[in-house]
């Protein structure tokens, strides 16, 4: 009944509705699985998993949609900036839909503060931040402690785990968008409700503090998403561009040449993005 009340035909047209789009999904797929799933002695001990599946079962319709669309306009453009030009709709609408996600992943999380929604997810944000002592981290930031800053690597170290984690997910996106065009949103439903989490542990649980928490990590993380986005537009691509033109069709080529420029300027933003997140923002948030 959802994807009949929201056509994505009708709602992908004006890239911020999705953003309210984001926000009815998220806030949805927490809310089913609090109900739902809760009091299973099972299945709660995967509920981070169980919110962000339901999140990528709603979202499916539009991400199909949008690549479908973008690789017709992709057989007839070519070069850096006609490449961008013709995407960037499709890529501010992913940036809309992100950024629900994450607001509305956010306000529940620290509204219900059950410590099973997002339990992989903290997990997630301390092997990043603090990978020489995870379980200490994972304690520290629960429900029940106040989150204190751990003793984390130094900023090279951290640099580099994070073009390095960057540089990981990216590739599992691509991957993830050739094998199923819009299977490449889990990945980016994950990254939402991880940053949800981190939102969580920086503004120690208290909703009045969630618009800075999400300044905190929207700075790095705006770049950081898109080049994902990019990413996962340029594997849908490819893989509709073989489907419908074969490797032989110079459309393909064409196609070929648009997903590498695509490619590029992703790697080229995720590590603008690491710089900005290790050098640039804590000297705004400390």
């Amino acid at each position: 009944m959802l994807e009949s009340l929201i056509n994505p035909k009708r709602d992908a047209k004006g890239p911020w509705k999705m953003f309210f789009i984001g926000l009815l999904y998220a806030s949805l797929s927490l809310l089913l699985v609090r109900w739902f799933f809760s009091n299973d002695p099972v299945l709660s001990k995967f509920s981070g998993m169980i919110v962000v599946t339901f999140c990528v079962m709603f979202s499916i319709p539009f991400m199909y949609f949008i690549i479908r669309r973008e690789e017709k306009e992709d057989e007839q453009i070519e070069g850096f900036f006609h490449v961008w030009k013709a995407h960037s709709d499709a890529i501010y609408a992913f940036m809309w839909l992100f950024l629900g996600f994450v607001v509305a992943f956010s306000f529940w999380h620290l509204v219900l503060q059950d410590p099973n929604l997002f339990n992989a997810q903290i997990e997630t944000y301390c092997m990043i931040n603090s990978p020489g002592n995870i379980e200490d981290c994972v304690t520290r930031y629960s429900f029940i402690q106040s989150a204190t800053p751990t003793g984390a690597a130094t900023n090279g170290m951290r640099f580099l785990s994070i073009i390095e984690n960057n540089i990981y997910v990216m590739i599992f996106t691509l991957i993830f968008s050739l094998i199923f065009g819009a299977g490449a949103i889990f990945v980016l439903a994950w990254n939402a409700s991880v940053i949800a989490a981190a939102i969580g542990v920086f503004t120690q649980y208290r909703i009045q503090e969630i618009p800075l928490g999400i300044a905190r990590y929207m700075i790095h993380g705006f770049p950081e998403i898109a080049a994902y986005f990019i990413t996962a537009l340029a594997g849908g691509i490819f893989g509709v561009g073989i489907i419908r033109n074969g490797i032989r069709n110079r459309k393909f080529l064409r196609v070929v040449e648009n997903v590498a420029i695509l490619l590029f300027i992703a790697v080229i933003i995720l590590v603008i993005a690491a710089a900005i997140e290790v050098y640039f923002t804590p000297i705004l948030f400390r």
